[in-house]
């Protein structure tokens, strides 16, 4: 076998790879040694900017195979019968972390996924949780900074976070959920995921239902314990990011199988909350999961950077048949997340190859940096034109819909959809049992002994009145660990 040539970015070989050019075997190094001027300049831009958010994640290429017919709700080619596949990219992450930091922190854990269909890219960017702490993006860079670091001595702080959890009751339902053993996955192969927005969808006789996106994984729910992942976070911080590779280089590939809820239009007007508020679940009873597909991880990108740092998801990567809804926290996505990769990765992140449309992507976009014009060529980049032969085609015609108001105002996002307790309630009575319960206090417990400073009791007991609309008993397990004396003022606010 030949073996190759050491060469330059511009193809050419060079020989001398380990010793700088000096003046005599001690002397100064010369400007003139191009070689080692561009593997340091080059040295020096290996990384671009991390995510604000998701920075640490892991990354796998796979298979989505369609096992049930739901054509019935959507025109979208991937599911017009069953059988069809489509190859797919996953990237999991923890969400308020650097890059360099715990697989296993008390963090909720991104589930973003990329479909490479026939009708261009479809991008599902949710979490392994079905809601969110916030139902509307313009609270989020606050929200995000208080998981991040204080200003003045870039520390983690337990008060910033309870502060503004506090103040905003919407959050009760995430927070039970984080601060249960669900915080701690262990790893992402023994976790569920969730698109948590409410989105739509559109069949061939123009009619839309409301739909959420569930993915249950099939290698059973795993979760560690408070004292586990603090300790694995010692021993392996990159323990998600291991266990994910072996289990694919292994041969065991992980599969989650992929439901969706379905509400119509009609149901939604009588539904007993916001339908589009991600702080609320829709109740499985009432609400029942169709089974729609399989989806299998069974490769790890060659590059890690190349694939998993330079993938790019959005939620306005949708595909004719799947469309958005008015969630608030949704439409800001639409807008951010796509924002976020031009600054991020570019202009032309579509371009690269974990990001790029296998099949066509014809338009009229130009330029920019790291533009590769392989595709398009010499073609035209305005439109209309005399010389292409690119024509929109009616059939993919967005869908029409009349809005309920033509009233334009900052509504409060509040209004006739104040209840923040039952669901997080029902959590807590229903869904968990007695070990969850008690790792739950627990976990809440040891994370508010760190509120700390002048506000302290302040932030506690309007957190105290939370629990206590929730769940009674929680409340007083919560109140009794930490200390505080109930009187009848918390009792009656959590009436």
């Amino acid at each position: 076998m030949d073996s190759k040539k050491l060469t330059l970015s511009n193809g050419a070989p060079y020989y001398e790879h380990q010793d700088s050019q000096t003046v005599g075997p001690r002397g100064p190094v010369l400007l003139q040694d191009f070689i080692l001027q561009e593997n340091l300049a080059h040295f020096v831009r290996e990384r671009i900017p991390e995510r604000i958010v998701h920075a640490k994640g892991s990354g796998a290429y796979g298979t989505f195979t369609v096992t049930h017919d739901i054509s019935q709700y959507t025109k979208a080619k991937l599911f017009s019968k069953v059988g069809n596949s489509c190859r797919m990219f996953a990237r999991f992450s923890t969400v308020g972390g650097e890059k360099g930091s715990a697989d296993t922190a008390r963090d909720p854990r991104g589930f973003a996924l990329k479909f490479y269909t026939e009708d261009g890219n479809w991008d599902l960017v949710g979490n392994n949780t079905p809601v969110f702490f916030i139902k509307d993006a313009k609270k989020f860079p606050d929200f995000i900074h208080t998981q991040k670091r204080v200003p003045k001595t870039n520390l983690k702080s337990a008060t910033m976070m309870w502060d503004f959890w506090s103040l905003n009751p919407e959050s009760l339902h995430q927070v039970l959920i984080l601060m249960s053993d669900r915080g701690t996955p262990y790893g992402f192969r023994h976790m569920h995921g969730f698109g948590s927005h409410t989105f739509s969808m559109i069949n061939d006789q123009n009619e839309r239902v409301w739909v959420k996106f569930h993915f249950k994984t099939k290698q059973g729910v795993k979760n560690f314990t408070d004292a586990e992942a603090v300790k694995m976070a010692g021993e392996n911080p990159d323990f998600a990011q291991e266990d994910l590779c072996d289990a694919i280089e292994n041969g065991n590939f992980p599969k989650w199988t992929l439901y969706i809820q379905v509400m119509t239009e009609e149901q939604a007007k009588d539904f007993r909350w916001n339908p589009f508020d991600v702080t609320k679940v829709w109740f499985h009873d009432d609400f029942p999961l169709i089974e729609v597909g399989e989806m299998e991880l069974n490769e790890v990108p060659v590059n890690y950077f190349a694939h998993v740092e330079q993938s790019v998801f959005s939620p306005s990567s949708l595909i004719n048949g799947i469309s958005f809804s008015p969630d608030k926290m949704l439409q800001g996505r639409l807008f951010s997340y796509p924002d976020a990769h031009r600054y991020r990765v570019g202009v032309n992140a579509h371009q690269l190859e974990v990001n790029r449309c296998p099949f066509a992507v014809n338009n009229y976009q130009r330029d920019g940096y790291m533009a590769d014009s392989s595709h398009y060529q010499d073609k035209p980049n305005y439109h209309p034109n005399s010389f292409d032969d690119i024509k929109a085609d009616p059939a993919y015609q967005g869908y029409e819909y009349e809005l309920d108001s033509a009233h334009v105002a900052s509504y409060n996002r509040n209004d006739n959809d104040s209840d923040h307790y039952t669901q997080p309630g029902l959590l807590y009575s229903k869904a968990m049992n007695a070990e969850d319960r008690n790792n739950l206090v627990q976990n809440i417990v040891g994370s508010m002994k760190g509120i700390s400073g002048p506000k302290k009791d302040e932030i506690i007991n309007r957190q105290l009145c939370h629990f206590f609309r929730a769940n009674i008993e929680l409340g007083m397990k919560v109140a009794s660990q930490l200390n505080v004396n109930i009187d009848a003022n918390m009792m009656n606010h959590s009436k």
